[in-house]
């Protein structure tokens, strides 16, 4: 009878021990998720320091962009706000090495270091906005159709005046090594014209998704909501919320 009892209690030992080891995961997965929904405080204009020093950002809550693959262990971080003239990001980025070779806009950064940002503003349209910014500030601005996962970026036209966005970006270090890099981003709602849903107001809310890549060893990737293989699987996509 006692050896049954101590079996008994063996078992049980076991059973709790592995169903800890399986939920533990799940729950710290919970813990850590980003939420679904991002509400966008408002400020008033101002101008971007590329380091995050302007103290409208204070207001802005700080969002962990969580890594989705890779080898590499570097912490991403994003901020947002709105105004009545367009949105403001601002990301940071440890990194320890620097990868990024193209100094010109418009060209392919994607292929190296970079920060990204999609807007889609109404849903009963495939088309987007997808803005890149690279570590020495090199911008690619385009309006991606998606129809059925076939998707092509266009170049704005008349990219000038207040359609044009407004970056800056700072390479950080601490003595010669790299340390990471902080890249700053306005966005004008007039860029997007005349897409459905812009501007918006009060109560707004639009798709999106914020991604990093890093190209210190293989590719790593950070993305808020995760997409598949492509970041261009929209109907993934998070909310945000125009408050």
């Amino acid at each position: 009878m006692k050896d049954q009892l101590l079996n008994m209690k063996i078992y049980s030992t076991l059973c709790q021990t592995i169903l800890y080891s399986i939920l533990l995961p799940m729950m710290l997965s919970a813990q850590q998720a980003p939420p679904d929904i991002i509400h966008l405080k408002k400020t008033v204009d101002f101008e971007l320091t590329g380091n995050g020093s302007a103290p409208e950002w204070s207001r802005a809550e700080s969002l962990v962009i969580p890594k989705r693959q890779g080898a590499v262990e570097y912490k991403t971080t994003m901020k947002i706000l709105w105004s009545e003239k367009g949105i403001y990001l601002l990301y940071d980025c440890e990194d320890g090495k620097i990868s990024s070779t193209l100094r010109e806009d418009f060209a392919d950064i994607y292929n190296e270091d970079v920060v990204e940002a999609f807007f889609w503003p109404e849903e009963s349209s495939v088309i987007y906005l997808e803005y890149e910014l690279s570590p020495y500030n090199y911008e690619l601005p385009i309006l991606v159709p998606n129809y059925m996962g076939k998707f092509y970026g266009w170049r704005p036209w008349h990219y000038e005046g207040d359609r044009m966005t407004r970056h800056k970006a700072t390479i950080n270090k601490s003595g010669d090594q790299v340390t990471g890099w902080t890249g700053e981003i306005f966005i004008p709602f007039k860029l997007l014209f005349p897409l459905q849903n812009v501007p918006p107001t009060a109560g707004t809310q639009w798709r999106a998704n914020f991604y990093r890549i890093d190209y210190d060893k293989d590719m790593a990737e950070w993305a808020w909501k995760l997409t598949g293989p492509s970041f261009h699987e929209y109907e993934k996509f998070g909310k945000i919320v125009f408050d």
